[in-house]
């Protein structure tokens, strides 16, 4: 009986190491294969991290690549531009070469050209000028003969069967005479320059300084307010003297009196038949500003004319 009992001791230890040993048993397995399955994560995202870590290095060479290829075309770039400019530079420089001097010397040429028609023109007054003192001279002298081949007076008391011509009195000149009334026209006295310009349309009357004697008493008489004068004066500048240099002043200036005197269909048929005869005139535009101002457009209608 004691020997039964000192076989169960170790039997009992036995089986209690067993039954310990069998519920240890699942707890280190499980664990053991936990540890397993980290170990295999781990692995996992090792390889993970050296794949991206490759890739990364991949394109980063490739980067790298790119940005030396695009600095490389940059610097060509560069380079193409700067020879461009220079090019460019030099080929402004050989036309500005080329241009500057024939402009310089065609520049010349237009100021010397002006300097001479301005000496053409001063020549040409000069001599307009003196064939006017000319004229005015012979002028004197026909009248100086006129009176040399004159009769001698009668003596006092005699009587003569006709009168003898007249002529200017004596030491008046038609340039002498001309001026004066000009310089008295311009200097405010209208009744002395009247009646210097009618002496000089009596004793001048044929000479090329008439139309604008004419003229200058028809302005005076404008300016004085007598139309009716003024009317008749420029109608003698257009009738005796039909082609003047005067004429286009004569014909604006006779519409302007017609206005005065309200003959509003006659200044309409005046101004237009200026606007016709002298188109390219100054005074053509005038006469069309007083057409408008009459309410009147600036064409010459069709049909016949009233002169007046």
């Amino acid at each position: 009986m004691k020997n039964n009992l000192s076989h169960r001791g170790p039997r009992r230890a036995l089986l209690t190491l067993s039954i310990l040993a069998l519920m240890i048993a699942p707890s280190v397995f499980g664990q053991k294969k936990e540890t397993v399955e980290l170990q295999r994560d781990v692995a996992l995202l090792q390889d993970q991290v050296r794949s991206m870590q490759r890739s990364m290095d991949e394109k980063l060479s490739a980067l790298t690549v790119m940005i030396q290829q695009t600095l490389d075309a940059a610097n060509k770039a560069n380079t193409a531009v700067a020879v461009l400019e220079s090019g460019l530079r030099d080929k402004m420089k050989d036309q500005e070469a080329k241009l500057v001097v024939p402009v310089t010397n065609v520049g010349a040429k237009v100021d010397s050209f002006s300097e001479d028609m301005k000496g053409l023109r001063g020549s040409i007054e000069d001599v307009n000028a003196k064939m006017g003192k000319m004229q005015a001279q012979v002028l004197d002298l026909a009248n100086a003969v006129k009176t040399l081949a004159a009769p001698p007076p009668p003596p006092p008391g005699a009587t003569t069967s006709a009168q003898a011509p007249t002529g200017p009195p004596a030491g008046v000149s038609a340039e002498s005479l001309y001026n004066n009334a000009m310089r008295d026209r311009l200097g405010g006295n209208p009744d002395l320059a009247l009646a210097g310009f009618n002496d000089f349309l009596k004793y001048f009357g044929n000479t090329d300084l008439a139309p604008n004697s004419q003229y200058y008493i028809g302005e005076l008489y404008y300016n004085k307010g007598d139309m009716d004068a003024a009317l008749r004066a420029f109608d003698i500048v257009l009738e005796k003297y039909p082609d003047n240099n005067k004429t286009p002043d004569a014909m604006f200036m006779k519409g302007k009196v017609l206005v005065k005197m309200s003959e509003r269909e006659e200044a309409v048929k005046q101004f237009r038949e200026l606007r016709k005869r002298y188109p390219t005139h100054d005074l053509s535009a005038k006469a069309a500003s007083e057409l408008r101002a009459l309410g009147a457009s600036s064409t010459t209608p069709a049909g016949s004319k009233k002169k007046r």
